[in-house]
């Protein structure tokens, strides 16, 4: 495993961060740590392109990000966002208070923030410095007449008259799980203690208006207000004892945006209307004035000045592009209906703020998001950054801090001939065949929606999914976890949603004279129904759509009774919160469902042991659930911003406890469907993760150890010559290819309907396939390639028929076929390409000594040294004898390579070794019709008596199991790589042996060395 994901957390959540992984041209980890913060860089998310060819992806990728790049979308942002966080920390650095240039009720937040000892989850580093940019853009920044300060204030200025001219807006981008609500209330407690010593102060204000997307974040954000029960300001003492008292003046609305649309002041039936309008009369308007939305949704603030608002997931709250000034592409079909919906939210929210403005006056807008980024419909380019952000703390930072959980993607499975897995983007393989919003059917039309006829790959991936859930189940039962881990599910439609649902959950059919037949989950642990088919009255798994919310019907009747100290709680809260009895009394199907989606994996409250959520977009923001440990897409995914979002879900960190260094550990989310390209992790292993280790560097100790130095060629490809008329061949036991259903895929697969008996799909039919027409193919796919075609690239159609009887000969010896697998198999090009692999090597091998191995080496940097060896790791190390390496340690992936260190310092004649980790040292190979390149496991230099000055170079590879390519590598480095080197010259003599058993390596070792060199290695040996 790359040393990236052994140890991803460098930095404390609390400080400042001091290191950052280094990122290559692709935005891609190279394994290598820097020193000091990671500079501000965007990256603006570009829809994934299509599957088309290669050349078409290459144009339409080019095409997207030659329009991203016009002058008129592009923000150089990282600059005035460097700018700032530099300012903010010579500020920081400020020892005399005096200095400070802030009001002492500010001094004091700042002083307790930074310092006070918390009892809890003290503020995180990124969280403070978020609240640092307000204070000091406020409260600092005026008195300042330095140029670079004026440069932040002309650019925020410039930026929002250009976007925003009615507001003043300032948007802090901090990834999904940073805790932006706990930023919300430290700038909340900020400004209200100021407000309340400096009442005629108009940077201050004791009125705050809270804007979300929905209610699932406007119930969470109760926490805001000071009197709440969960109030932040005392549970996470977000400001002094002595200052809570002072809290209690600020007032403040939290609202959805959708309480800005102008509603009816009396409802009228569509004739009553036309009789009171008459027939030429004017059309009666019946819509509240502005003035009167401003009361009913924000009563609190009316008469009030100067109010701070808060857009949370502000990347929904933008003033679309003038038409003339649009960029957009031409949008279609599902796109177009997206981009219709975004610019309506977007219009009606920022109307909102701007009715505001005019009516009331909003002294500043802060927008929290981790994506302040334009959507589809705004007119700017999609995934813009908002030019108004001036805080960064990306998805990067908080990994690096340990602040979230590492989201793991598919990096590749057993599926040959696809580029990408199929779980990294699912709904590229089975969008198709999934129900159409209003459609009812598949892509068939031809049954009515079947949870039980879910496609195949879709069931495999919740299969694949749910079996790593088992795992971390029990696991969190081991750990006495009284919540279990939880289960997502994002799906394109409610359609989907409910099939996905009643397939995990459990369903009823309609039989014969109407009876209802359950059909059971076909995930045990997510289902809703027990072994006697009895409902549980707390459904572990729940369906969250709008239709669903409004209706509560997947809450069984006897639920109440069950949960009854949890709802008494919840009637508890509703009173402290509103004083309102009869409000608790009366709580609802509606409100109980909200209450679970919202409290899941909270101890003690209605959603603890909810273990799976299907969901459509609700869940894809705002949700802060912290038990999510694996995600399923079941939808396109057209952005990364998108993808970003739905992958937060999961990012939210299950514990936040500090280990003994200081850091948190590592936490992960499994993530199969959603094509989001952070980073590439593996698969779905276990959650689970041992302690963080100390990163130690490894490199050359020059010139100390430098007789110890170590040089070899970089090789890019080798040539062959065959012969012009006989053709022989020399396979050994390597040529072999076996066809197994890891290599091809499944080979049988089981069906079955819902009555009636089931059905095994296999591959019987090619069994058809006669050995000899295997071989024309075989053949004719051999005459296809360069090295059996002319100078001018034709085809040597002479050479047919002795390479027909070579093929066949290998059919005959060197093709084993398992797990009903069939010969016919050959047909498809990447095993043709395989098999063409090993008939070339047992061709090549035939003339071996007769015909010279030709090396083709890196034209640029034709030679490589353990010199160049500089990486840190956090693995485990051994600590090389001075005598023979030049590198201080190696870096150990498993035990027994320092056992085997040990035993090559114990040979009285080795001379020097390497661990070929950060060497660059490798050997060129085809992998079917892919060029990869083989790195061995260590050169070892020893003395096999042809003198000190002419040592042997022995490569040597310790492989326990040889899958397919293990013998493809054996055979170049036999074959190609060591007599092409030794011919070459220059680089000294060269051998390759590979040991089969780690645990014998030692009287393998001396075994394979005797073979390698003979009698002249006979003095290396022990007597």
């Amino acid at each position: 495993m790359p040393k990236f994901y052994e140890q991803p957390i460098l930095n404390s959540p609390y400080e400042r961060p001091a290191q950052h992984w280094e990122l290559d041209e692709n935005r891609r980890p190279t394994h290598k740590v820097l020193e000091g913060r990671r500079p501000a860089d965007f990256i603006t998310p570009i829809p994934p392109p299509r599957r088309q060819s290669r050349e078409q992806r290459a144009m339409e990728f080019d095409a997207k990000a030659a329009a991203l790049s016009d002058d008129s979308q592009r923000y150089e942002l990282s600059v005035i966002i460097d700018n700032l966080r530099r300012q903010l920390e010579e500020w920081r650095k400020l020892q005399d208070p005096r200095q400070w240039r802030v009001t002492p009720s500010t001094e004091c937040l700042l002083k307790h923030w930074r310092h006070h000892q918390f009892n809890a989850i003290r503020p995180f580093f990124c969280q403070v410095e978020a609240v640092e940019a307000v204070i000091w853009l406020t409260e600092v920044a005026p008195a300042l007449r330095d140029k670079k300060t004026r440069e932040i204030i002309d650019h925020l200025r410039a930026a929002n008259q250009s976007a925003n001219p009615e507001l003043s807006r300032l948007a802090l981008k901090l990834a999904t799980g940073a805790g932006k609500t706990t930023v919300m209330a430290m700038l909340i407690a900020w400004q209200t203690l100021n407000a309340a010593r400096h009442p005629n102060s108009s940077r201050f204000t004791r009125g705050f208006l809270v804007v979300t997307p929905g209610i699932t974040i406007r119930d969470r954000l109760r926490v805001l207000k000071p009197n709440d029960p969960d109030s932040y300001y005392k549970s996470r003492e977000l400001a002094p004892q002595s200052m809570l008292g002072d809290l209690m003046q600020a007032k403040i609305v939290i609202a959805n945006y959708h309480a800005f649309m102008l509603r009816e002041r009396m409802q009228l039936a569509t004739g009553n209307r036309r009789l009171l309008q008459g027939r030429a009369g004017a059309e009666l308007d019946t819509l509240e004035t502005e003035g009167q939305m401003l009361k009913r949704v924000m009563p609190e603030l009316m008469g009030m000045k100067n109010i701070m608002a808060f857009n949370d997931e502000g990347h929904h709250c933008y003033r679309e592009r003038p038409p003339n000034e649009k960029k957009e592409a031409t949008l279609h079909g599902e796109e177009r209906k997206e981009a219709k919906e975004n610019s309506e939210a977007a219009r009606v929210w920022i109307s909102g703020l701007e009715i505001a403005q005019r009516k009331l006056g909003l002294s500043r807008i802060i927008d929290l998001s981790a994506t302040p980024f334009f959507l589809r419909g705004s007119g700017y380019a999609e995934g813009t950054l908002f030019p108004w952000t001036l805080c960064d703390f990306s998805l990067m930072d908080a990994i690096e801090c340990g602040i979230v959980k590492l989201p793991r993607v598919p990096v590749a499975d057993n599926i040959p001939n696809e580029d990408m897995p199929m779980y990294r983007n699912l709904w590229e393989h089975i969008g198709s065949e999934m129900p159409q919003a209003g459609r009812g059917r598949g892509r068939a039309q031809a049954a009515p929606l079947d949870p039980l006829s879910l496609p195949v790959e879709l069931k495999t991936a919740l299969e694949a999914l749910y079996g790593n859930y088992e795992k971390v189940f029990e696991q969190w039962q081991d750990a006495h976890i009284k919540v279990p881990p939880c289960f997502i599910v994002v799906c394109n439609n409610t359609a989907t949603s409910k099939l996905v649902y009643d397939y995990i959950a459990g369903f009823y059919r309609s039989g014969e004279n109407g009876v209802k037949i359950l059909e059971n989950g076909r995930l045990p642990l997510f289902r809703n129904f027990d072994e006697h088919n009895n409902p549980y009255s707390r459904p572990r798994t729940v369906l969250i759509d709008s239709k669903q919310l409004e209706s509560g019907e997947v809450l069984e009747k006897n639920f109440r009774e069950i949960a009854t100290d949890e709802i008494e709680r919840f009637r508890s809260e509703i009173v402290k919160r509103t004083g309102d009895r009869k409000q608790a009394d009366n709580i609802s199907d509606q409100d109980l469902l909200r209450e679970v989606m919202n409290t899941v994996g909270k101890e003690g409250r209605l959603g603890e042991q909810i273990r799976c959520v299907v969901s459509v977009s609700m869940l894809t923001e705002g949700w802060d659930a912290n038990t999510v440990t694996h995600v399923l897409g079941v939808r396109a995914f057209s952005t990364q911003l998108l993808c970003e979002q739905v992958v937060g879900r999961a990012l939210r960190r299950q514990s936040y406890d500090l280990n003994e260094h200081g850091l948190f550990n590592v936490e992960y989310a499994d993530v199969f469907g959603i094509p989001f390209d952070f980073t590439d992790a593996g698969g779905a292993a276990a959650a689970p993760t041992p302690p963080p280790r100390i990163t130690v560097r490894v490199h050359a100790l020059s010139p100390a150890r430098d007789a110890c130095e170590i040089r070899f060629p970089k090789v890019k490809g080798y040539h062959v010559e065959p012969p012009r008329e006989e053709l022989l061949v020399k396979f050994n036991d390597d040529s072999t290819l076996e066809l197994t259903p890891e290599l091809v895929g499944p080979s049988i697969t089981r069906n079955e309907g819902i009555l009636g008996e089931g059905v095994d799909l296999t591959l019987e039919r090619l069994k058809a396939y006669r050995t000899n027409t295997i071989a024309y193919h075989l053949t004719k796919h051999l005459l296809e390639q360069p090295k059996w075609r002319d100078k001018e690239g034709n085809p040597k159609l002479y050479l047919f028929g002795q390479l027909k009887s070579i093929a066949r000969q290998w059919l005959d010896k060197h093709l084993v076929c398992k797990g009903n697998t069939y010969p016919a198999q050959l047909l498809y090009k990447q095993l043709a390409e395989m098999a063409c692999e090993r008939i070339n090597i047992g061709v090549d091998a035939a003339y071996i000594g007769e015909r010279p191995v030709i090396v083709v080496l890196d034209p640029y940097n034709p030679m490589g040294s353990t010199a160049d060896v500089d990486f840190p790791t956090s693995k485990s190390t051994y600590d090389t004898d001075a005598r023979f390496c030049h590198v201080n340690k190696v870096a150990c992936d498993s035990g027994w390579e320092a056992e085997f260190c040990r035993t090559i310092e114990s040979h009285p004649k080795a001379r020097a070794y390497v661990k070929n980790q950060g060497l660059g040292f490798t050997a060129p190979y085809r992998d079917g019709p892919i060029a990869r390149d083989y790195l061995p496991d260590f050169i070892i230099r020893v003395d096999d008596g042809h003198g000190e000055q002419n040592p042997l170079n022995l490569v040597v590879e310790v492989k326990g199991y040889r899958g397919e390519n293990a013998k493809v590598k054996k055979e170049t480095m036999e074959n190609y790589w060591i007599p092409g080197v030794n011919r070459l010259g220059g680089y000294g003599r060269w051998a390759f042996v590979e040991l089969r058993d780690a645990h014998t390596m030692r009287a393998d070792l001396d075994a394979a060395l005797k073979s390698v060199v003979s009698e002249a290695f006979a003095p290396l040996l022990p007597a």
